[in-house]
């Protein structure tokens, strides 16, 4: 029986990983596990921890490892119940070493381990606050727009005809704060995972459709 392909993206806020791991679920019927997807929907929740994730992801601080990890064990087992899984996409995580570690014990434990794919997808820091201060989502459907190439263009959704918005968390302070917990931390993972020769480096201020088919070629 052939193993479900695993796909983690890394790389710096920006760099394009939700605009991939769409591609690539497309392309592959791949499901999906974003952290800031989990996390924007644990906050909707009013007790105390959807406050503090709320009032955390809001100013560009990262969400402790126990709750983030919570959120994706259960996603997980969600995944592992079901009758028919190609693979999954984790995108946004793993951010800090502890989570790297979780991750690969994680994935050993659900027998996902034997197909995992490691990218990450470089741009500079300047280019990552460039495109983060001008990207857009829309406010009907959630859908992230990134500023590149024709998506420049839009005046509304492309999928749904959504006005489209600047998302709360994308503000100057914020994204400065996500670059320097990228530094401070998720470099740690990347230096980890190149030091077992896992990781895949990706050049990501090229066309989306270039990264996409540079992506395929390993995945192949």
């Amino acid at each position: 029986m052939k193993k479900p392909l695993v796909i983690i993206f890394l790389g710096r806020p920006g760099s394009g990983k939700g605009t991939q791991a769409r591609l690539l679920r497309e392309k592959l019927g791949l499901d999906y596990i974003g952290s800031g997807d989990l996390l924007r929907e644990r906050k909707k929740k009013k007790d105390f921890t959807g406050q503090k994730i709320a009032k955390t992801i809001d100013s560009g601080g990262l969400v402790p490892t126990p709750v983030i990890f919570k959120l994706w064990l259960d996603k997980f087992e969600n995944l592992k119940m079901k009758k028919k899984l190609n693979g999954f996409i984790i995108d946004g995580s793993p951010r800090k070493i502890l989570e790297a570690y979780l991750i690969d014990e994680a994935l050993e434990w659900y027998e996902w381990n034997k197909n995992l794919k490691i990218f990450l997808i470089k741009i500079s820091a300047k280019e990552s606050l460039d495109r983060l201060t001008k990207r857009r989502q829309c406010e009907k459907c959630g859908r992230i727009i990134p500023f590149e190439g024709e998506f420049k263009k839009l005046k509304a959704c492309d999928k749904c005809g959504g006005k489209l918005i600047n998302r709360p968390d994308d503000n100057l302070q914020s994204i400065k704060k996500r670059l320097d917990e990228y530094k401070k931390e998720t470099m740690k993972v990347i230096r980890y995972y190149k030091k077992e020769k896992r990781l895949i480096e990706i050049k990501g201020e090229q066309s989306i459709n270039k990264v996409f088919e540079e992506m395929m070629k390993y995945i192949k």
